[in-house]
């Protein structure tokens, strides 16, 4: 049988190759491999490859940044990376290289198969490589697995100006996330305008969005421009977009629709060059089904999903964001401390319902009471207090704890009469779909069978909900 392809593996870590390099085998391609950037030139130098898939730190150098060579040499053949420096300067760096996937480790091995095949069925046209970003401070921090369907999500929409919407509870960095589109994007030179619709009130929403004419309304003493003029060739964050008034819903939705907007009492439309990230920590379908939130709405602004885990499914970043708080503490005037490995464990031991919001202010507070310059265990537990997370035999039985989560959500929500059912079922569904995704490993196909219903069906709950599959997936 034919190859399918030449593929020029570099990666110095042998078990990762091994895995690699059978599974491309058993595939169907033909697969070279070498550890290092000098045997990588070397290579390329007489032989030709369909596509490459290359680490970043390797025994001689970074692999990343020396991909102007391999481009030299081969500018069609795309190049697929793959790292351990699971942060989103890796994330964009491989962005910014053009290269064709970027995949942290661990990674699954079928997506990387998946990438390989139209890899090698695309040879990429690539232009020269961007120049790298220098900025040390990137606006997201973490390495977790959780963080990186989120940091690849980002350097995806980099150079587009697709409608972003970013789900999370509060606390998350939904805003961060959104800078960090603006300020790494083709955007960065404009205006970042950020609005959070939920803390305006109702009967001035429009006018703060879309300007309003002198004489408009009691108080127009002056012609104002809204925040769609003021973002003009920039970003507007739309944050807590699931606390916006019905009529103010429907003129954004023509404003995405037209790019243009008309200021409230005006009657020329003005033309508008706005990307828009919008943010919400409330599941819009069960809003939807309600009718408090427009369907069409929905669509427009949900074209690319970018979900931020809650801090209790990214635990091993605690103590990577403490230090970064640690640090920003001593820049605003608060004493320099450093955390001991004990208390970084009794961190991660709490529920951190506030998520990142609220670590960060717990850290600040340790940072100002603490009595040592190094925080140990006992001072956690002084200073905030004791916390530990809460397990299900610790709370009842598990129809009770069922009947607590349902009586939260009615309170929290207070749907509307005869929603009750819908609204119900819709919330109980994610964290049912998410159990299966994450009992299979992300394979879908055995998760519908869990779930007994079909694949398709699935697949369109997961788009619907806006769940992302990769944070499930079975590492290499």
């Amino acid at each position: 049988m034919a190859s399918r392809g030449r593929i020029l593996l570099v990666e110095d870590d042998q078990s990762i190759a091994t895995v690699i390099s059978a599974a491309l085998d058993d595939d169907g391609f033909t697969v070279d491999h070498c550890t290092s950037v000098a045997a990588r030139d070397q290579w390329l130098e007489s032989q030709q490859f369909d596509a490459m898939l290359t680490d970043v730190m390797l025994e001689d150098g970074d692999g990343l940044a020396s991909l102007d060579r391999v481009r030299a040499r081969a500018p069609d053949m795309p190049v697929i990376v793959l790292s351990a420096q699971n942060t989103l300067d890796t994330a964009v760096r491989a962005s910014d290289s053009n290269a064709f996937e970027y995949f942290p480790k661990p990674f699954d091995l079928d997506e990387l198969l998946q990438a390989v095949i139209q890899a090698c069925g695309e040879r990429a046209t690539s232009s020269s490589a961007a120049p790298d970003h220098q900025d040390d401070g990137m606006p997201l921090v973490g390495r977790s697995p959780a963080m990186q369907g989120v940091y690849r999500m980002i350097t995806r929409v980099l150079r587009n100006d697709l409608t972003v919407l970013v789900t999370g509870e509060s606390g998350t960095g939904k805003e961060l996330v959104a800078e960090a589109i603006h300020q790494l994007g083709s955007r960065r030179s404009g205006p970042f305008v950020p609005v959070n619709t939920a803390a305006i009130p109702a009967d001035l929403i429009e006018s703060e969005l879309f300007g309003h004419e002198k004489g408009a309304f009691t108080g127009a003493i002056a012609q104002t421009i809204g925040k769609f003029e003021q973002a003009n060739g920039g970003t507007l964050f739309l944050d807590e977009i699931g606390d916006m008034p019905a009529e103010a819903q429907t003129r954004l939705l023509r404003a995405l629709q037209s790019g243009r907007i008309r200021r409230v009492g005006g009657r020329q439309e003005i033309t508008v060059d706005v990307r828009i990230v919008a943010a919400t920590n409330r599941d819009l379908v069960p809003m939807i089904a309600a009718g408090t939130f427009r369907e069409d709405l929905y669509y427009r602004l949900n074209v690319v999903p970018i979900e931020i885990p809650p801090l209790r499914e990214r635990r091993e970043d605690i103590d990577v964001l403490s230090q970064h708080f640690l640090a920003q503490a001593v820049e605003d005037g608060l004493p320099r401390r450093q955390l001991s490995p004990e208390a970084a464990r009794e961190l991660e031991k709490r529920t951190w319902r506030g998520n990142v919001r609220e670590l960060k202010n717990v850290i600040y507070r340790l940072a100002l009471m603490a009595r040592d310059d190094v925080i140990d265990g006992s001072s956690i537990d002084d200073i905030i207090g004791g916390e530990t997370i809460a397990h299900g035999r610790e709370t009842g039985s598990i129809e009770g704890g069922i009947a607590q989560a349902l009586n939260a959500w009615l309170q929290s929500e207070s749907p509307a009469s005869g929603t009750v059912y819908g609204q119900a079922l819709a919330a109980f569904e994610r964290p049912l779909i998410e159990h299966a995704l994450g009992e299979t490993s992300g394979n879908q196909l055995r998760a519908a069978k869990l779930l007994g219903i079909n694949r398709n069906t699935l697949r369109k709950r997961i788009a619907d909900l806006g769940i992302e599959p990769d944070r499930f997936t079975r590492p290499v």
